[in-house]
């Protein structure tokens, strides 16, 4: 619902020259089915950087603005406001005069937050407006670590430099490597890894033995960045203890294993999956973290385009049908999974789905977790699914045949079942299905429709700017001479990278009678693909300069993510 304060500071961004009065009524139109402030939506859907946004918002509040970074902070007035209550209201004392004590925060305006400072420090409380980032940065930067972090890199490398830990020869070799990873400089060691990662926005932390050295490197926004490099005879401390954690075997180097644990950071919970892999310098570790504090998506924020996001409603909308989400492992197809049930989540329905693993709790839907161990694969968990009178179903991924055929049958009778199949584009989805085993006229009566995606990396709302990309650019993109697009150009908020963030593009396919009497003519994905474009279908190409031109990504992450139609 959105509030008449909202539309009153809307038109005054628009007064100042910050936004359009179109792109105010599509924020509106947008922020009507979200939790997210106005002033975010703006700065998210890269109208406006934070900056300009907050500097307004306090001029329309009358109130100051104030940049954290240029601000040196009296450590005493830490102590009036704890960390803990800092992180669970985001805000940042800046300083006092007697009785009166001066707090940055997101929403000045918000009469709880100040009424619950006034309680808990008894101050009168003085808002200020800072940017949400200026703030973590301030409380990361300025509090001391309740335990999380408390010590630098080196300063563990050093202390366990100093402290060898002496290992009996009669130990055998898996003692020796529990004794070792039990080591306090070790496990903080591990610990300030994860942590580092977690704060970072990293969606995985790759440790990888060299042969005279040990890679920690994380993947943000999907690229890959070095962290550090921990001594080589370290190695076997630190993957011990991740093994330890995640209750593998300790013992066993020779093959691969899998495992999971919870950390806990900052008062939230986040899932570390990790998978071991033997290779010829030691055990290759990679954890992939499942932040459950990481807010869920609704359609709306996926960034379909208007007719894209039709074609979408239409198809979660169908009483029976397989809608697949395709693309490589790390494009988003859960995440859109997820938005898509939790906008068909009504008491009416009844929702089962299995998954490896559970990665969102959703309320009203019965989530069920592979466990190949005790012989609940996606297989026998579709099977035992269908017993439980569902009207809709979701399976994590299809990647079998006897999967496959358990979806398709499960469609033809009356389900709708929204699944994931990794291709590299919507058509691809289709031949895939037929290698798998299932006839084509299976496919193409059960088949509504299958959506491509992949992730590119957004621009930093702080530093991006226009700029006319090179002749080269331009011929192998097929641009126009007359176009403006954007690129960052790096500050402190996006760490120097010019990007902050991702954003999903999209290839959607609707299976109309045309393209399934191709199917049924076993014709080549090729020729589907023509039909699918004839059908009114954009390319993932097509979708990603859609954001270019629009501001959100840059021509270089367009070449990157996405190949020539």
């Amino acid at each position: 619902m959105i509030s008449q304060e909202d539309r009153k500071f809307g038109k005054f961004l628009v007064e100042r020259g910050v936004a359009t009065p179109a792109q105010l009524l599509e924020v509106l139109r947008l922020n009507k089915h979200n939790n997210l402030g106005l002033p975010q939506v703006f700065i998210e859907k890269g109208i406006a950087s934070a900056g300009e946004v907050f500097s307004c918002l306090a001029d329309y509040l009358e109130v100051p603005f104030i940049e954290l970074q240029n601000y040196v902070i009296d450590p005493t007035v830490l102590e009036i406001v704890p960390k803990e209550l800092a992180e669970k209201y985001t805000v940042f004392p800046v300083f006092r005069i007697e009785g009166s004590l001066t707090v940055a925060m997101v929403n000045p305006g918000d009469v709880q937050v100040i009424d619950a400072l006034h309680r808990e420090t008894g101050y009168t409380i003085e808002p200020a407006v800072s940017t949400e980032q200026d703030i973590v940065n301030a409380i990361s930067s300025h509090y001391e670590s309740s335990g999380e972090i408390d010590s630098s890199f080196n300063e563990v490398i050093q202390n366990i430099e100093s402290q060898q830990p002496k290992l009996v020869d009669s130990e055998s070799s898996s003692e020796r490597l529990k004794k070792l990873s039990a080591e306090t400089p070790v496990v903080k060691l591990v610990d300030l890894i994860i942590a580092q990662a977690i704060m970072d926005g990293a969606s995985d932390i790759h440790i990888e033995p060299e042969e005279n050295s040990l890679q920690v490197r994380c993947r943000i926004d999907g690229i890959l960045h070095e962290n550090l490099t921990p001594p080589k005879h370290l190695q076997a401390a630190i993957i011990s203890r991740i093994k330890i954690l995640a209750e593998l075997d300790i013992a066993e180097s020779r093959t691969p294993q899998d495992g999971r644990f919870q950390v806990s950071l900052a008062g939230r919970d986040v899932d570390l999956r990790v998978s071991t892999l033997p290779t010829v310098y030691g055990e290759n570790v990679v954890m992939r973290i499942l932040d459950k504090g990481n807010q869920m998506l609704s359609l709306n924020d996926l960034g379909f385009d208007g007719n894209d996001f039709e074609r979408f409603q239409a198809m979660l909308n169908s009483s029976y049908g397989v809608l697949l989400v395709s693309g490589p492992t790390g494009s988003g197809k859960t995440t859109t999974l997820y938005s898509a049930l939790s906008t068909i989540n009504t008491p009416e329905k009844k929702i089962v789905t299995v998954e490896d693993p559970v990665e969102y709790r959703l309320k009203r839907i019965r989530q069920c977790q592979v466990n190949v161990k005790a012989g609940l694969t996606f297989a026998a968990g579709l099977r035992s699914i269908l017993r439980q009178d569902p009207d809709i179903i979701m399976v994590g991924e299809i990647r079998d045949g006897e999967t496959a055929k358990i979806a398709v049958e499960s469609a033809l009778t009356g389900h709708l079942v929204l699944s994931t199949i990794h291709t590299n584009d919507a058509p691809g989805g289709l031949t895939r299905l037929t290698e798998m085993g299932i006839e084509p006229f299976l496919t193409a009566s059960a088949t509504i429709g299958i959506v491509a995606q992949r992730l590119v990396r957004k621009l930093c709302a702080e530093c991006k700017k226009s700029f006319a990309p090179s002749s080269s650019l331009r011929d192998n993109l097929q641009l126009k001479k007359s176009e403006t697009f954007f690129h960052g150009t790096g500050c402190q908020a996006c760490k120097d990278t010019g990007y902050k963030g991702r954003a999903g593009i999209y290839e959607i396919m609707t299976i109309n009678d045309e393209i399934r009497n191709l199917i049924l003519k076993n014709a080549s994905s090729a020729l589907i693909k023509e039909a699918a474009f004839a059908n009114g279908m954009h390319s993932l190409r097509q979708d990603a300069l859609r954001r270019a031109r629009k501001g959100i990504t840059s021509l270089e992450e367009v070449a990157r993510v996405t190949n020539a139609d």
